[in-house]
């Protein structure tokens, strides 16, 4: 029998670190990406996330690869933390997951992703 999606989500999540929007700065400091993945339309509905460099998921690997020719000059080794940032927090995990089989060694995704770090920002 094939895994399902969220078989997927499980086993990627045992390979990255997840983050919640109160650890997020921490994780990444001063030399670590926020990379959102969400599309146009979700970012356009959802909002933006503050110092996040937005790369949609179709092109993450080439953008972050450290030795491609396509990669964004934020990128300067796989030990830079990098936090991957959907909508709610699945489809990030499966992104940072492909990033360790770059060879990345401090990734992670943002545990409810923009939504969860939308809540947590807003004024109580």
């Amino acid at each position: 029998m094939s895994p399902s999606a969220d078989d997927l989500v499980e086993a990627a999540r045992t390979r990255i670190g997840r983050v919640l929007p109160a650890e997020l700065a921490g994780f990444v400091g001063s030399d670590g990406l926020i990379v959102d993945i969400r599309p146009a339309a979700q970012r356009a509905e959802e909002g933006a996330l503050p110092d996040a460099i937005v790369i949609e998921r179709n092109v993450l690997e080439w953008r972050l690869d450290p030795a491609g020719a396509h990669r964004i000059t934020q990128v300067r080794g796989l030990d830079q933390p990098v936090v991957v940032v959907c909508s709610e927090g699945y489809a990030s995990s499966l992104a940072a997951a492909s990033l360790v089989e770059l060879g990345f060694r401090r990734v992670a995704d943002l545990d409810g992703g923009f939504r969860a770090w939308a809540r947590w920002s807003s004024p109580r």
